[in-house]
């Protein structure tokens, strides 16, 4: 996600404001609601503070976000929300039903990475864990998905408190294993759809490395599909001394990835975003001894079918060219893992919701710039066949950020996610991001 910006005044060219459906009476109205629902703020804060803290210290693994979970459905409950437990693993869905109207679905992410953590904050996580290949690994939320949880749940707990103001359904989701990209589709496949009924809209944030206290919001697309590609091409082992006895794999493996770099550059339009990545090459055990295979493996980013088709079928082209100009004495192997959905926002959708960021917060309501980075959100409003949107939410401190900013150095000294290093500042940020989801949801539920 290294790659966001966001410009210093809202951009109509990229992000058109359009109103809201409904007339001006009616959008007083919202705004009025937005502005009552929020007033429950300062008492919410004070746990949800808390509650940011006891989570960023107990970071839980994709599939294995069972405290997690149990303090979701605590809070749920108490909110008045009827709780499902479980579903696609983990997962939590919370349902408040409160009259005739629209249903709203916002959704959070609960895993955490293995990562270990280097803020130096008096609440840093210390955890390890087990994954899924058995070893023991350090975990930390170091995607900032503890900040999602805390503000979800504030925004629950604020429209559960003003039922008066708004009329529809509100579905909570707490997803799990995101950055697996498998946790949407798995609650997709448990029965989603039965759980929450028909629902209107889908909607959800991240926290991203730009100012606190800023929301920023883009129609179409927004991040990216991603593939990863595990690829084992053939050779003849030999000795050292002896090449003219092999076929050397790691000459193979590197002709391969001097040739992919073609292809992005030749191959793809320069106006059209694509990004081919060679992660890992793996090939012998000795300095003396030539190797009988070389194994690659590769990401790709895309945005459309189309340029994902292309990209995909020019390294299988490539590889088998290659293995071929080299006497390979096998044919590569092929494996295909780790996919994850582009997130294409629908216009109307986000047009809607970035009216009423621009009510809510004015100049702080910016424009997102394309992501390179990707997610599995959009397998549950796909899943579910409703429009969606998704915005950025900014978490680093603004007045570190500024001084970044002006030394030309914002890649340089801020911390991205993913980052050991990656801590947003804890207000504005949970702040921000309750009211960027209460003024989200009352764009349909107070119309």
């Amino acid at each position: 996600m290294s790659g966001l910006k966001t410009s210093e005044s809202p951009s109509r060219s990229t992000s058109p404001f359009v109103p809201l459906s409904h007339g001006g009476d009616e959008a007083k109205n919202t705004e009025s609601s937005v502005a009552a629902v929020l007033s429950g703020l300062d008492q919410t804060r004070v746990w949800q503070e808390d509650f940011y803290r006891h989570l960023h210290q107990s970071p839980e693994l994709s599939f294995q976000e069972h405290h997690t979970g149990a303090a979701v459905v605590e809070r749920l409950k108490s909110f008045g929300f009827d709780v499902h437990e479980g579903i696609g693993g983990t997962g939590v869905v919370g349902i408040l039903r409160n009259g005739d109207g629209p249903t709203v679905l916002m959704r959070s992410e609960i895993d955490a990475l293995p990562v270990k953590e280097k803020t130096g904050l008096p609440y840093a996580s210390t955890v390890t864990a087990t994954d899924q290949a058995g070893e023991v690994v350090p975990v930390m939320h170091s995607c900032g998905h503890d900040v999602h949880v805390t503000c979800l749940l504030g925004a629950s707990s604020l429209l559960a408190s003003a039922r008066m103001r708004w009329s529809g359904s509100v579905v909570a989701l707490f997803q799990p294993a995101e950055e697996l990209g498998e946790g949407a589709q798995a609650m997709v496949d448990d029965g989603l759809a039965q759980i929450v009924g028909d629902v209107s809209v889908a909607l959800t944030q991240h926290v991203l490395p730009f100012p606190s206290g800023q929301v920023a919001s883009r129609p179409g697309n927004v991040f990216s599909s991603a593939d990863s590609m595990k690829i084992t091409v053939y050779g003849r082992g030999s000795h050292g001394s002896m090449p003219q006895s092999s076929v050397d794999p790691v000459v193979l493996a590197a002709m391969i990835v001097v040739r992919l770099q073609t292809v992005v550059a030749r191959e793809i339009a320069p106006t059209e975003p694509a990004v081919l990545t060679v992660g890992s090459i793996q090939s012998g055990t000795k300095s003396n001894i030539i190797g009988d295979h070389a194994v690659l493996q590769l990401n790709v980013r895309s945005y459309n079918k189309k340029t994902r088709k292309t990209v995909l079928d020019a390294i299988r082209r490539i590889v088998t060219a290659e293995c071929e100009a080299s006497g390979s004495p096998k044919d590569p192997d092929f494996e295909m893992y780790g996919y994850f959905p582009p997130t294409d926002n629908d216009t109307k959708t986000t047009d809607r919701v970035r009216a009423a960021f621009d009510d809510l917060f004015g100049d702080t309501s910016k424009d997102l710039a394309l992501q390179t980075a990707s997610e599995d959100f959009s397998d549950i409003p796909n899943g579910l066949s409703v429009p969606y949107t998704y915005w950025g939410l900014g978490g680093i401190d603004p007045d570190l950020y500024q001084k970044a900013q002006a030394a030309g150095r914002v890649d340089q000294d801020i911390p991205v996610n993913h980052s050991p290093l990656f801590a947003p500042v804890i207000q504005p940020t949970l702040d921000t991001g309750t009211k960027a989801l209460v003024a989200a949801a009352l764009a349909w539920l107070a119309s």
